[in-house]
């Protein structure tokens, strides 16, 4: 059973810039690639920010790297390239990546659902 509801939206709120707001199913992934369970409220702390970033990006690096394989067995096999579709994991990711940058840089906290 789900913690919240599907049509929940995430805030993600922090002094140092605008709010991030996103679909529960995209907030749940970028929450995961982090190593925290998707939650109603929540924080990332100004201590924890570097960590989480890193592993942000190395969850969006890997998906890139996982895309980009796709694309090269399809041309080694003579087939049409696959292109992804809606929104990729950078672009959902990128906001959110942002606000806990800017979050790090001011000593800050970034928070969910308060």
């Amino acid at each position: 059973m789900r913690a919240h509801n599907e049509a929940m939206l995430y805030c993600f709120k922090s002094k140092a810039g605008a709010d991030v707001v996103m679909l529960a199913e995209s907030g749940d992934a970028l929450l995961r690639l982090m190593g925290r369970q998707p939650a109603p409220q929540g924080i990332f702390e100004s201590a924890a920010l570097p960590a989480l970033i890193q592993s942000l990006e190395a969850g969006v690096a890997a998906d890139e790297a996982a895309f980009q394989q796709a694309v090269d067995a399809a041309k080694a096999a003579g087939e049409p390239e696959p292109r992804r579709q809606g929104v990729s994991l950078r672009q959902r990711a990128w906001p959110l990546r942002d606000l806990m940058a800017r979050a790090q840089r001011d000593g800050v906290d970034v928070l969910w659902g308060v």
